[in-house]
């Protein structure tokens, strides 16, 4: 097998099963029926707002919404200077107005790394009952044009949907077939066929040095955003060190970093009887990557850190993606899969496989997750310092488990890491528009940018599971325990989306999915 052929090889198995979705596999999403407006003039009154740019929460405030933009904001109260308007609103005759005393109102949840799959409707209905209002595509596995198809009816709200970002992999087309550049002409030229698509960006750049380096250029030339995720067939001759020299614009999972952080070697540890393509070697090694780099605060590690953060480079972690690898059990079990989840998409992420990438957990041990506690602890300790000095760090959900729930766990994940809650929001939201280039329309709470809003009757800083569909269990005054939170109104440019009602619609899609198939959701290794 050439150097060519084994490229390829590691490719396909580093991409998986959302590494092209068929064309007859695909359920095109129906026409939108759901969500109310956008409104000649939306008038949310008295909420308390948290706007996404680390400023701490204010109320009671009036917010003015006009058709899909944020008009004006109003703070009757004011007391000293203040942004607002002290004014109250004037308002136009037939303005709906929403009484949000109690209500908290932040700006909605960008996912950076989120993999669009064969039934739209079903993940975008999840992603909306959750918040998010933008989404960016890593890869356009299910096909380029497909995509641009998606992102188009979602920007003319013909279909219940977040604003897409559409990121085109590296080899592929626009029909998603694929035919790896190995040439430094080859990738340029490619790059140019990506933007001539209608590729937003695009993600990974090659396989060796030379391409890598020369396709990225392309990019900028082409004014085309960038994100690259590492693999371990390359990254002993591109880590992300090198990525944020040649101007990447995010450095996915984590992938690359601890490879440029290596003080006595320049390649992790591999045993001798290793193999890529076996998981349970790919992950279980992989766990052990954090711990051969140079140590937190040390001479390089503080070289590597600072020359990234000079260079502009952004982190997206997508935790929830692997925690499972820490415990496994807690992984499989969480409580939304019982109404939300698909049976035969539980079996392939939790179901020990070699051919599904992502499932390789064939005999996973104590040590296993005692390795990724440890990874995890000292990733967690570069993320957090990184953010410390600077950085930006955004959200992404990549393939884990469920749709909406899985970047709510990523806001769980970032406190754990030593993120403040207002950080988690703002990683979540304007840090997200930051690295889509997008900022100046979404991503905060501020007058004239989009109405991309979250309304939520539970205040999200006192706790991030206020935002998962299934709520949050709280013992009442009265001794009662009940579930609480809970996205209330999910508004994306001004239209309103009851967030109970579609994740109403998503247990009925999985409900009739059972009954058809006659599957339900089992431990791996049980019978039905």
């Amino acid at each position: 097998m050439n150097q060519v052929s084994k490229y390829l090889v590691c490719l396909v198995l580093a991409l998986g099963p959302l590494a092209a979705v068929a064309a007859d596999k695909r359920i095109e999403p129906p026409e939108r029926k759901e969500g109310e407006g956008p409104y000649p003039q939306l008038i949310l009154r008295n909420v308390t707002i948290i706007e996404g740019t680390l400023a701490p929460p204010i109320s009671p405030v009036d917010i003015v919404i006009e058709g899909s933009r944020i008009k004006s904001i109003h703070l009757p109260n004011a007391v000293g200077s203040s942004a607002y308007s002290k004014d109250a609103p004037v308002v136009m005759p037939g303005a709906r107005e929403i009484d949000g005393k109690g209500l908290y109102v932040m700006p909605g949840l960008i996912d950076t790394h989120q993999h669009i799959g064969d039934n739209p409707e079903y993940e975008f209905k999840l992603d909306l009952a959750h918040g998010i209002t933008t989404i960016r595509d890593p890869g356009s596995g299910a096909g380029l044009d497909w995509i641009l198809q998606l992102k188009q009816k979602s920007a003319q709200n013909l279909i219940t949907a977040p604003k897409i970002k559409a990121y085109l992999r590296f080899g592929f087309y626009p029909d998603a077939s694929f035919n790896l550049p190995t040439t430094e002409a080859a990738g340029r030229e490619w790059v140019r066929m990506a933007k001539k698509a209608g590729a937003d960006g695009i993600k990974d750049a090659g396989f060796t040095p030379k391409v890598i380096a020369a396709s990225m250029d392309e990019m900028k030339k082409q004014g085309m955003r960038s994100m690259i995720h590492h693999r371990q067939t390359m990254v002993a001759r591109w880590n992300a060190l090198d990525s944020s020299r040649a101007g990447v614009g995010s450095i996915e999972h984590w992938y690359g970093i601890p490879e440029a952080l290596f003080t006595d070697r320049t390649v992790q540890y591999f045993p001798p009887d290793f193999n890529y393509q076996n998981e349970q070697d790919r992950f279980g090694e992989g766990a052990n990557l954090w711990s051969q780099a140079a140590a937190p605060y040390s001479e390089k590690w503080n070289a590597v850190m600072n020359e990234m953060l000079k260079n502009d480079t952004t982190l997206s972690p997508t935790y929830t993606v692997y925690e499972k690898y820490r415990d496994y059990m807690r992984a499989r079990t969480q409580e939304w899969f019982a109404d939300y989840a698909f049976p035969d998409a539980y079996t392939n992420r939790y179901s020990p496989s070699t051919e599904r990438h992502g499932s390789g957990l064939h005999n996973w041990t104590t040590k296993n997750e005692s390795d990724w506690r440890e990874q995890f602890r000292i990733w967690m300790i570069f993320v957090n310092e990184f953010k410390n000095r600077g950085g930006r760090v955004s959200t992404g959900s990549d393939e884990a488990m469920l749709f909406g729930f899985s970047l709510i766990r990523e806001l769980e994940l970032l406190q754990e890491a030593g993120f403040m809650p207002l950080e988690v929001i703002r990683s979540g939201t304007l840090s997200g528009a930051e690295v889509l280039g997008i900022d100046n329309d979404t991503g905060s709470v501020e007058i004239g940018k989009y109405a991309d809003l979250i309304v939520l009757d539970q205040n999200p800083l006192e706790s991030f599971k206020f935002l998962y569909g299934t709520g949050a269990v709280k013992l009442m005054d009265d001794g009662k325990v009940e579930r609480v939170g809970g996205v209330k109104y999910t508004i994306k440019e001004g239209v309103v989306y009851d967030a109970h009602k579609l994740l109403a619609d998503v247990k009925a899609m999985v409900d009739a999915d059972k009954a058809k198939t006659g599957k339900k959701i089992v431990a791996p290794g049980r019978k039905q």
